[in-house]
């Protein structure tokens, strides 16, 4: 397989999800319209807490309580259609890679099998390609819908005060550099993580399928320290995933929590000054707290990302390889 860009080997995935487009716009509408709902949450709460606290509103008292369960009754009904029909699409978009892949084997030389380790090769059809589904799928969804979300709360921050929100738009720079450096760093494990489940694998073949050879000879010792040797840098590739992965959100919220540290504070000086009320404030900390959980999940979704175009790169390398060209009459 040449070398691809990431976009152009994310675009390929993406061929993949193109048969069952339908369904795929599905989810997309339901994610779309789940996102929508979030910021109505804390654009309720300004008219909510002035209309029923301060100004004692009997419309707002009445009908609140009811716009809230209606809210939350949409999102439901929207987060189910979206989260059935992603993972509808993510199965058959694997067992379309699948049977791609198994016939392609079923046309390869003999060479190609006697350069290729029976258990890497085992490896791809079972382990590489369920990690392509991520990518081909709920990457672009959870990156729709927190999109969204964060579109919709940065409008009702602007529209609350739009000093504050360019003051906590400042760390976005920092936010972004780190997420760069750490999808560097998964990008590289994911990789050597595929190719240590293959050896693993292969391990198991080459023991159970001559089990006899590795009895009359005692063998089960060495077969014993290959495997463990195997499975540990398994694990040692796995712990530099997660220790990636793991610093990725910490790394982000510490960098936002500062800037909502100050934004806050800021706030308050405004309310001293009359220059905001309670639900205006409370309204504006709320989109700022909600703003951080979209922001978690779209840099972990980086995670999936990276770990899904590593796999990407295994699969489509076996299903690109050249066919043993038949010439036969009989």
């Amino acid at each position: 397989m040449k070398n691809l860009t990431n976009t152009q080997l994310y675009l390929r995935l993406l061929s993949y999800v193109k048969p069952y487009w339908r369904v795929f716009a599905a989810s997309i509408v339901g994610t779309a319209v789940a996102a929508a709902t979030e910021p109505l949450l804390p654009a309720l709460l300004k008219p909510m807490l002035d209309g029923t606290f301060v100004h004692k509103d009997a419309f707002v008292i009445h009908w609140a309580p009811l716009i809230i369960i209606l809210i939350f009754l949409v999102r439901g009904i929207a987060g189910f259609v979206a989260t059935y029909a992603i993972n509808w699409v993510g199965n058959k978009v694997v067992m379309d890679l699948r049977g791609e892949m198994f016939r392609k084997l079923l046309t390869l030389p003999t060479h190609f099998y006697d350069n290729h380790a029976t258990g890497n090769l085992i490896s791809k059809l079972t382990f590489d390609v369920t990690q392509v589904t991520a990518a081909a799928t709920s990457v672009v969804t959870v990156t729709i819908r927190d999109s969204i979300i964060i579109v919709g709360l940065l409008g009702w921050l602007i529209y609350l005060d739009w000093k504050l929100t360019l003051l906590s738009l400042v760390v976005t720079p920092l936010v972004a550099g780190v997420i760069y450096t750490i999808n560097k760093r998964l990008r590289n494990s994911s990789r050597d993580s595929q190719r240590a489940m293959g050896n693993i694998t292969q391990v198991i073949e080459e023991s159970v399928a001559a089990h006899k050879v590795v009895k009359l000879f005692g063998g089960q010792r060495y077969e014993d320290q290959r495997f463990e040797v195997e499975t540990n840098g398994m694990r040692r590739q796995a712990m530099k995933q997660a220790a990636a992965a793991a610093a990725n959100v910490p790394l982000v919220q510490l960098v936002a929590a500062f800037a909502l540290a100050v934004v806050i504070y800021l706030a308050t000086q405004q309310a001293k000054t009359d220059e905001t009320t309670v639900g205006g404030f409370l309204s504006f900390v709320a989109a700022m707290l909600m703003l951080t959980a979209p922001i978690k999940r779209l840099t972990s979704v980086s995670e999936q990302m990276q770990r899904g175009l590593a796999a990407a790169e295994s699969v489509f390398d076996l299903i690109d390889t050249v066919s043993e060209t038949d010439k036969g009459t009989v």
